[in-house]
């Protein structure tokens, strides 16, 4: 976390200062021919009905046409401008935004909670596109409207100010006893929504597992607890805009009423009771569009606060100077990692090297650390203690991007992206190099298997919910590691969903990289996937208890070491 608030929106906000400024400078002119209606009432029966004058009736009707074709397009100007300032909000923090979602969901413990920050920057977006936020350019008019009411009479201006006053007290209400309301709907919401994700990502051990009656279940109350908090918010607002509307009908009537009287005691004529009474509807109708549209402004406002905390909590990366292709060599020294979240570390002072046109076996029980070492070396995870080296760099000295290109890396858990299979292996690049995608294929040995899809390499994959096997999304993600051209590939149970040409078309993908002076870096328990290992390193409980020679370790710390031999030597030796 920042040592202190970036404030990063504001600072956004402030470069489209300009599009806000002219947008209030339309809300004057706007505002102002917002006095058309009552001046043509006030001219209309104090002037037009008494003399009678149809040449003063024609000329005075051209003249309001006039002047609301130009109220409707200064009024349409505005509404664009605001628009579009949205619009460049969103875009400029639209690429910030992702990325500190996908850096924040590197986090154990954050991966787990709704992610709203991009849903939040969209209701700041939906906010400023909304005609609400003109209503809030024209607040600060309606004191000026009351005050122009007292030209009529000192009483209907102390009645339109009395009337002013108990809306705006409506409004502070509104948003002291809603603004919690609101806030707890939107996060049982939130929490509902993720759920349900979660629920559909992990679909067939729901259906398999008999799980989906009491997931459906948990899923419902969840939804009906966020569903009655919604409605409970929603009255709270609803009765506050019905409230708000009523009044100001009330007070337009009460008006209309205390006008006449006075126009019966000849103290005001007939057209000042009527421009009056539209006078103090137009000062009056922003502030009832504003409370009737205060769920909104209370959702832009909780995303701003929400997002801000969350950028300041995930700075930007600092610019790095780019550095040239390392060679493929890497060295751990006393290394410690502390998972993010977390106090404990999972990895204790373990030191370990990789030379170029070798693999590494690192071996353990499943929790030994073995993950927690790949996430370290892919730069995911930063050490607590100890430093990484590739190419003689620390990793924290790459571009993150930069870094990615130079270390292929497949997961334990395969993910594959809404995209063709050609996209997914140039790991969505959206002008894919042909060329090195198949080549990326033919070294994972994954070429022919694509061409007997349906559309080769142009198939579109759904994601995960793609109909491939797990052995073919693994084969596919291998070639996506591969693509590029990387200098070190790591694997975290590479083999995991292989059968036996899955295995050896891996150990084949090993060999012709480290032909190639490259270097390869394998997480697993399973002794097929360690025959082209040059060295082995046993990691338990996140310490490195056995490091040298594959052979020499085999012996030295499994019993049934020859077996295992016999098993590796046809592929490997």
């Amino acid at each position: 976390m920042s040592a202190a608030p970036r404030h990063e929106l504001r600072k956004v906000r402030n470069q489209g200062v300009t599009f806000l400024a002219l947008a209030f400078l339309f809300s004057v002119f706007v505002n102002l021919l917002m006095l058309t209606g009552p001046l043509f009432m006030l001219q209309v029966y104090d002037r037009v009905l008494g003399s009678r004058a149809v040449e003063t009736l024609t000329a005075l009707f051209l003249l309001v046409a006039l002047l609301y074709s130009l109220m409707a397009m200064l009024d349409f100007a505005r509404g664009r401008i605001v628009a579009r300032f949205g619009a460049r909000f969103q875009s400029q923090l639209d690429e910030r935004v992702f990325d500190a979602t996908l850096r924040r969901s590197l986090n154990p413990q954050a991966r787990s909670a709704p992610a709203t920050a991009l849903r939040d920057l969209e209701s700041i977006q939906n906010l400023c596109s909304s005609p609400v936020l003109l209503a809030v350019m024209d607040i600060p008019w309606t004191p000026v409207f009351l005050a122009a009411i007292f030209l009529f009479h000192p009483l209907l201006g102390w009645l339109a100010v009395t009337g002013g006053a108990l809306l705006v007290i409506i409004a502070l209400l509104n948003q002291a006893l809603t603004h919690r309301k609101v806030a707890a709907a939107q996060a049982a919401s939130a929490r509902a929504n993720a759920f349900s994700e979660h629920a559909r990502q992990a679909a067939e051990v729901v259906r398999s597992q008999g799980m989906q009656e009491d997931v459906t279940l948990r899923w419902l109350s969840q939804r009906s607890n966020a569903l009655s908090q919604t409605i409970a918010a929603s009255d709270w607002t609803g009765s506050f805009t019905s409230l708000t509307k009523s009044l100001r009908l009330f007070l337009q009537s009460a008006m209309l009423a205390l006008g006449a009287w006075l126009v019966l005691q000849n103290e005001m004529t007939p057209g000042a009771m009527i421009a009056g009474s539209i006078l103090l509807g137009r000062a009056l109708a922003p502030v009832e569009q504003a409370v009737g549209q205060w769920g909104m402004i209370e959702r832009a406002r909780s995303a701003w606060t929400s997002l801000n905390k969350f950028l300041d909590q995930t700075p930007p990366e600092v610019a790095r100077t780019k550095l040239p292709v390392p060679a493929a060599n890497l060295e751990a020294k006393s290394l410690t990692v502390i998972p993010p979240g977390s106090n404990t570390p999972t990895l204790r002072n373990v030191t370990l090297s990789l030379e170029p046109g070798k693999a590494l076996g690192v071996i353990g029980k499943s929790g030994s650390g073995k993950t927690t070492l790949a996430k370290a070396l892919l730069g995911l995870w930063r050490p607590a203690a100890g430093e990484i080296r590739l190419g003689g760099a620390t990793l924290d000295q790459y571009d993150t991007t930069d870094l990615g290109r130079h270390i292929g890396y497949l997961p334990q858990q395969v993910t594959l992206f809404n995209g063709t299979v050609a996209e997914n292996i140039a790991r969505m690049s959206e002008s894919p190099d042909a060329e090195a995608v198949v080549a990326a294929a033919r070294k994972a040995n994954a070429h022919e298997l694509i061409l007997t899809l349906e559309k080769g390499y142009d198939t579109f994959l759904e994601g995960n919910d793609s109909q491939l096997s797990g052995g073919q999304k693994q084969r596919i993600a291998l070639a996506r590691a591969l693509y590029g051209d990387p200098v070190l590939l790591i694997l975290d149970e590479p083999n995991s969903a292989l059968d036996a040409d899955g295995t050896e078309a891996l150990n084949a993908a090993v060999r012709e990289l480290k032909a190639a002076g490259k270097s390869a870096i394998i997480m697993t328990h399973r002794p097929q996937a360690i025959s082209e290992c040059d060295d082995l390193a046993v990691v338990e409980k996140g310490q490195l208890v056995k490091s040298g020679s594959r052979d020499e370790v085999l012996n030295a710390m499994v019993q049934n070491a020859g077996a295992i031999k016999r098993k590796l030597s046809p592929v490997g030796e």
